[in-house]
C-alpha cells in the first residue's frame, strides 16, 4: 500500500511497511511517537517538488475541487505499479480510479495514518527542514486565500475609485469651462446663451460661428435642429453685443476646444467605467447602475470592505453629516444617501421613496457580497432582485397587484362597514337620515312658544264650559227620563218632595262656590304670567284686555 501526502513543497508517496499495524487504529498514534518508530511503520518511496509558488497554488486549489493536477497524474503513474492508494479525500481517489485505473483507499485507518505522517514529516523527508516548512505553508496560504477571494486583475476595484474620482473631477472642470466660454462670449452674441442651451453644442457653434456676422453664412445642420439654426440666424442679425477682436476671437475658440476635448475624454472614461463595473460588481451595477455603484465602492473604500456593511449603512452611505447632525438634535434621520441617485428610487413617488430605498439598500448589500466574495461572475442575482424591487414599486404606486414570495393570494376585497345595512340582505334596518332645514331657523321657536302660552289662557275657559254641560246634563236628567219608569215606579210623597228640593239647593251653592274659586285661580295664574313677561307686546295686552270684557259680560 502506498500514502499520498501533500506538502507545501510539493507532493510524497510513502510505502507502508506493516499494513497489519493499520487495523489497530488507537494504537497507531503510538507508532510515531518517535522518529524511528515511524520508519518502521511508513518509508518515503518518491517525492516530487513543485518548481514555483504558481504551480503549488494550481496544484492546491485542483485539490479543493478534488482534481488531480497534470504533474500529479504524471507522477502518480510513474510510480504506482498495481499498488493500493491511500487518499485524505475520498473524491479525490474517486477520480484518480477513474482516470489512472489506480485503487484508491480512504478511512479511519488512513486519517490516522496521514496524522503520524505530519507529525513527524520533517524526519521522514530528507532534505527538508522543519524551518523552510512554514514559510512554503504561509505563502501558499496567502496565494490560496487570494485566489479564492478572487483578487486577480480583473477584479482590482482600485481602478474604479480612481475612475469614479476622476469622473466627477471632469464634470466639475466642464461645467467650469463652459460658464466661462458663455460668459466670454456673451459680450459679442449675448442672445446665443439663451438660444442653445446645452453646453458642448454652445461649444461647436461658437468653434464654428467666430464672428456673429458669419452665422447667415454657415450650415449649422451638423450641430443644430433647423428650428434653433434660423432662431440663431435671426438673432444674430439684430444683436445688441459688442464687437471683439482677432486675438480675443482665437482665445474664445481655443477655450472651445478644451471643452470638446474634455467632453470626449470624459465619454471615454464613463465606458471604461462601465466596462469595468460590469466585470468588478455585475449584480450591483444592474440594481443601481454603473455611476452609483462605483461612487458606493469608493465611498467604502473596497468592494470587499463594503461587503462587510448592513444594508442600513448601504442605505445612508454618503449622509453621514446629516445623520449625525439628527442624532445630536433629535431630529429624523436621513432615509437615504448616494443611493438616492438610483433610479429605481427616482422614479418612485416621494412618499414612497424612504421604503424603496429600505429595500434596494437590503438588495444591494446582498449584491456586493455575491459580487465580492462569490464565484459566479453574471449578475443574474441583481437582474431577478431588480425586477422584485420593480415589482414592488407597482404595488406601493397601485399600479399592480404584485404577488410577493410567501404570499399566494393578492389583496382582499375589503368592503365598507354600512351599520344601517343586514347582513344577509340588500335592505335597510333604518331609513336613511336626511336634513331638516327647519331645525335652523329660530321663527319657529318664537311661534311654537307664542301658542304655547295661548293654550295656557284658554285652559281656565275650556274648563268653565264643560262644567257648565255638566250641570245642564244633571238638570235635563229627569225630564229624559222614560215613561215606562214613572209607571212602574212607586207614586213619590211629599216629604220626599221637599226632600229633592233641598238636595238641588244645596248642589246649586256647591257650583257657584265652585265658580268663584276657578274665577279666582284664573287671576293668579294671569299675575304669575304678567310678572314673567318682561315688557310685553302691545297686542297681547289687547287680547287680556278684550277677554276681561268678555268674563264681565257673560
Amino acid at each position: 500500500m502506498l500514502l499520498l501526502f501533500e506538502t507545501p513543497a510539493g507532493f510524497a508517496l510513502f510505502k507502508v511497511l506493516d499494513e497489519g499495524k493499520l487495523s489497530k487504529v488507537e494504537d497507531l498514534s503510538k507508532e510515531f511517537a518517535s522518529p524511528d518508530s515511524a520508519r518502521q511503520v511508513v518509508k518515503l518511496r518518491a517525492f516530487s517538488k513543485f518548481e514555483n509558488t504558481a504551480d503549488a497554488l494550481s496544484a492546491a486549489t485542483q485539490l479543493i475541487e478534488s482534481k488531480p493536477s497534470k504533474g500529479l497524474r504524471k507522477f502518480l503513474r510513474s510510480h504506482c505499479d498495481g499498488d493500493i492508494l491511500a487518499v485524505a479525500d475520498s473524491k479525490l481517489g474517486n477520480t484518480i480510479k477513474e482516470k489512472l485505473q489506480i485503487e484508491c483507499v480512504h478511512n479511519n485507518s488512513v486519517m490516522e495514518l496521514m496524522r503520524g505522517v505530519r507529525s513527524q514529516l520533517t524526519e521522514l523527508i530528507s532534505g527538508l527542514a522543519a524551518q523552510d516548512v512554514a514559510p512554503m505553508s504561509l505563502g501558499l496560504s496567502h496565494s490560496l486565500s487570494r485566489y479564492k477571494l478572487k483578487f486577480s486583475p480583473d477584479k482590482v476595484d482600485t481602478m474604479v475609485i480612481q475612475a469614479i474620482s476622476l469622473l466627477d473631477d471632469l464634470d466639475k472642470e466642464l461645467n467650469t469651462y463652459a460658464m466661462r466660454v458663455r460668459e466670454w462670449y456673451g459680450w459679442h452674441f449675448p442672445e446665443l446663451a439663451k438660444i442653445v442651451q446645452d453646453n458642448i453644442l454652445y461649444a461647436k457653434s461658437v468653434k464654428l460661428m467666430g464672428y456673429r456676422s458669419n452665422a447667415a453664412k454657415l450650415d449649422f445642420s451638423e450641430i443644430l435642429p433647423e428650428e434653433v439654426e434660423t432662431e440663431l440666424k435671426e438673432a444674430a442679425v439684430i444683436s445688441m453685443g459688442t464687437e471683439v477682436s482677432d486675438l480675443d476671437l482665437e482665445n474664445i475658440k481655443d477655450l472651445c476646444n478644451q471643452v470638446l476635448s474634455l467632453s470626449e475624454y470624459r465619454a471615454q472614461l464613463y465606458d471604461y467605467l462601465k466596462s469595468r463595473m460590469n466585470t468588478i460588481a455585475p449584480n450591483l451595477t444592474a440594481l443601481v447602475g454603473e455611476l452609483v455603484g462605483a461612487r458606493l465602492i469608493a465611498h467604502g473604500g473596497s468592494l470587499v470592505n463594503l461587503s462587510k456593511q448592513p444594508g442600513s449603512t448601504v442605505q445612508i452611505l454618503g449622509a453621514e453629516k446629516a445623520l449625525f447632525r439628527a442624532l445630536k438634535t433629535k431630529h429624523a434621520t436621513p432615509k437615504y444617501g448616494l443611493i438616492y441617485h438610483a433610479s429605481l428610487i427616482g422614479q418612485a413617488a416621494p412618499k414612497h421613496k424612504g421604503k424603496i430605498s429600505r429595500s434596494l439598500a437590503a438588495k444591494a448589500a446582498l449584491a456586493i457580497r455575491c459580487d465580492a466574495l462569490g464565484d459566479g461572475g453574471d449578475n443574474t442575482m441583481g437582474v431577478e432582485n431588480r425586477i422584485k424591487l420593480e415589482a414592488r414599486l407597482r404595488s406601493l404606486e397601485g399600479k399592480e397587484l404584485s404577488r410577493s414570495a410567501g404570499s399566494v393570494k393578492g389583496k382582499p376585497n375589503i368592503e365598507f362597514y354600512d351599520k344601517d345595512r343586514k347582513k344577509g340582505s340588500g335592505g335597510m334596518i333604518t331609513p336613511a337620515k336626511t336634513y331638516n332645514p327647519a331645525a335652523d331657523s329660530v321663527l319657529a321657536l318664537t311661534e311654537s312658544l307664542s301658542k304655547d302660552n295661548d293654550e295656557e289662557e284658554a285652559e281656565p275657559e275650556v274648563v268653565e264650559e264643560e262644567q257648565k254641560k255638566k250641570k245642564k246634563k244633571k238638570r235635563a236628567e229627569p225630564e229624559d227620563a222614560t215613561p215606562g219608569a214613572v209607571d212602574d215606579a212607586e207614586v213619590e210623597t211629599e216629604p220626599a218632595k221637599k226632600e229633592k228640593k233641598k238636595k238641588r239647593k244645596q248642589t246649586e251653592g256647591a257650583d257657584e262656590d265652585g265658580d268663584a274659586d276657578v274665577s279666582e285661580k284664573k287671576k293668579k295664574k294671569k299675575r304669575k304670567h304678567a310678572e314673567t313677561e318682561d315688557g310685553g307686546d302691545e297686542t297681547s295686552a289687547k287680547k287680556k284686555d278684550k277677554k276681561k270684557k268678555k268674563k264681565s259680560l257673560d
